[in-house]
């Protein structure tokens, strides 16, 4: 069973979804306020973090902010304010999904199932999880090492700390290393979806993931922009 942490203050709304997950394996812990939140989280260890925006005490992307620094699950904002700049805001801020609140209860299920399936515990809490994985290999490039047992990344002996979206999402361009993967095969592969021409999420994360691991952003050469094409891993970029 999987446990999620949902910080919600409208108590119809916890209720009815915490309610609903629960009938689907899911363990939910409810908090209502948000300047509790970071608190349960941490002692919870929940495998999901589930946020509302709008929230006492403190903000969902706040929160969200601090609490990716600390913890490396998914982050999930569930919320009513339909907006491309909160969205882009959101997963600036570490999110792994936005979601809106008039997202059919079975859509939301399986967006958060697919957070929980591309999540790898950091800990040994259960050795289901680990047994299910890929037996993948630490990979190098030059300075850059990337593990994908313990979701490690090392660049010039320095731990990075990304979250779950954005490991996956370098693991996924440092594995087709030299080649041009498109927005659709990135989508396609890590959220099992199609690029639609609008969504911008993997622009975003790109240019987080250039900002961490030291890439220009005005002319990167780590992970290049190919126009009209996609992005390409330089895997001799790493060298200093």
């Amino acid at each position: 069973m999987n446990k999620i942490v949902f910080v919600e203050d409208d108590p119809e709304v916890g209720s009815l979804i915490a309610a609903y997950l629960s009938k689907h394996d899911m363990d939910v812990i409810v908090e209502p306020r948000g300047d509790r939140a970071e608190e349960v989280v941490l002692r919870e260890k929940p495998d999901l973090v589930l946020l509302d925006i709008m929230l006492p005490g403190k903000d969902g992307m706040t929160i969200c902010r601090d609490l990716r620094a600390q913890w490396q699950g998914p982050i999930v904002l569930l919320t009513s304010l339909d907006s491309d700049m909160n969205h882009i805001l959101s997963l600036e801020m570490g999110a792994s999904d936005y979601i809106l609140k008039t997202t059919p209860p079975a859509v939301l299920l399986a967006r958060l199932r697919l957070h929980l399936r591309q999540h790898v515990a950091t800990t040994p809490a259960t050795e289901k999880q680990v047994s299910g994985l890929t037996p993948h290999k630490a990979i190098r490039f030059g300075t850059l090492a990337i593990d994908p047992v313990n979701r490690q990344v090392l660049l010039s002996g320095e731990n990075i700390a990304l979250s779950t979206a954005d490991f996956d999402l370098l693991w996924e361009l440092a594995t087709h290393a030299g080649q041009i993967m498109d927005r659709d095969a990135l989508l396609k592969n890590l959220r099992g979806v199609s690029y639609d021409g609008m969504d911008r999420s993997v622009d975003v994360a790109i240019s987080r993931l250039r900002k961490k691991l030291l890439d220009s952003a005005t002319e990167p050469y780590r992970i290049k922009t190919v126009r009209n094409k996609g992005y390409l891993f330089a895997p001799h970029a790493w060298d200093n």
